[in-house]
């Protein structure tokens, strides 16, 4: 297939929809021989934070020489972007050479009266040949939604599995508490393999501690009683940690914005004790690591005169970061939001999240199938906010907002992570 047809064949396949389940993306990494069994795997799981946490690690593997693979979903600007190796996104052959291979499996599953697999696990599947055949050092692997049913928890033996921050999204599917939810995300644990996670609430905590015991697997939690934080300002932040092991990290800087990536630091700091019984990393590649992490789309200032931040934050949860950072920097400032999001976010719970900060908000409608509509999100902002205006589209929304908006003012556009591809057009 050429780049045409290769995305074409993807957009047909978008028709089978998202389904938890690990049947079918074992049937189909069998008839491709199995290559998740041959990769070194790291494997997150978790609500909020989980892109993070990768991109820390990845930036420090990446200092100290290694080639880490990873596959991100979604995208931000295009669609190769979903398997990377380092800073390097896979060619345009290459995503045809092994879409190829992932499509004559896939009609041969049909034909043999199977279901036709789903984008995500065709995806999961071409992140395992390739980063097998490119032989990387370590494949770093996030979830797509929960956990024990997520196809990429058809892997069997990780090198350490990864618990992020937990809260409320996909309750249709994970569960309505957060015990349920934490126990579908513990769902990746593998019997005897070490488990790091984010300090999360003691329900959370509880969840994760009893399915680790369940399959004799050693738990390791961030411990806030650790950290020290120096500074925090709109250049990152500087800290000090003393890993659970003793081993002390003074004066680190990450450039990534908010409290919630120290703390995501912090996390990834506890997965690199674990890693080095497989790996070598000198304390500078750490530091530096850290410091030089890049994450787009997560807090990330665009402009400087107007302050414009873009944050992908599209859970209660992810609203909350969003709000602390704002506190913290912005409370004598005039704030103006531009939101959307996808109709099955909680949405209202977010507006009202947000509201203590600013009484101006513009609504716009994200490029999506599942995206709210302006107008609806407007009528729901109305309650907590004096100034709500629908707008069309992003671009033209926020070039009318730059246009009238003062230069001591700070934009926040918000909602889902599709936000910056439009903003950058």
């Amino acid at each position: 297939m050429n780049y045409q047809e290769t995305m074409e064949f993807i957009g047909r396949a978008n028709k089978f929809g998202s389904v938890l389940g690990l049947d079918n993306i074992r049937e189909l990494l069998r008839r491709l021989n199995n290559p998740q069994d041959r990769l070194k795997i790291v494997h997150i799981a978790g609500t909020n934070g989980k892109g993070s946490i990768l991109a820390f690690l990845a930036s420090v593997f990446k200092e100290q020489g290694y080639e880490a693979g990873r596959y991100v979903s979604p995208a931000s600007f295009c669609y190769e972007e979903r398997f990377r190796i380092n800073d390097q996104i896979i060619s345009k052959d290459d995503l045809c050479f092994y879409m190829e291979k992932i499509k004559k499996a896939s009609e041969e599953m049909v034909r043999d009266g199977k279901e036709h697999p789903t984008v995500f696990e065709m995806e999961t599947a071409l992140s395992f040949l390739y980063f097998l055949d490119k032989k990387v050092d370590v494949v770093l692997l996030e979830t797509g939604l929960g956990g024990r049913l997520d196809a990429t928890n058809v892997i069997t033996k990780p090198l350490c599995t990864v618990i992020a921050s937990i809260g409320f999204d996909h309750t249709q599917y994970l569960g309505s508490t957060i015990k349920e939810i934490a126990g579908e995300k513990a769902g990746i644990i593998k019997e005897g393999c070490p488990v790091i996670s984010y300090f999360n609430n003691a329900e959370a905590n509880g969840m994760i501690t009893e399915k680790a015991k369940q399959k004799h697997s050693p738990v390791t939690f961030t411990d806030p009683e650790r950290l020290v934080i120096f500074s925090e300002s709109l250049d990152g932040a500087e800290f000090s940690y003393v890993c659970t092991d003793g081993t002390e990290y003074r004066n680190m800087v990450i450039g990534l914005l908010g409290r919630h990536q120290i703390y995501n630091a912090v996390t990834a700091l506890e997965v690199l004790q674990i890693l080095k019984n497989s790996y070598l990393f000198l304390q500078d590649s750490i530091r530096d690591g850290l410091r030089n992490a890049v994450w787009d789309g997560r807090l990330q200032r665009i402009s400087a005169v107007p302050a414009v931040f873009c944050d992908g934050a599209h859970n209660p949860d992810g609203a909350q970061s969003l709000l602390q950072f704002l506190e913290k920097n912005f409370t004598n400032k005039k704030i103006i939001y531009i939101m959307g999001v996808l109709s099955d976010k909680d949405y209202l719970k977010m507006l009202k999240i947000m509201s203590p900060m600013s009484n101006e908000i513009y609504t716009v409608t994200p490029e999506s199938d599942r995206a709210l509509p302006a107008k609806e999100l407007a009528e729901a902002a109305r309650p907590f906010y004096n100034c709500v205006t629908a707008g069309g589209s992003l671009r033209e929304c926020y070039q009318k907002v730059r246009n009238h908006c003062g230069q001591d003012d700070v934009i926040v556009v918000f909602g889902t992570l599709s936000f910056l591809k439009e903003l950058r057009g």
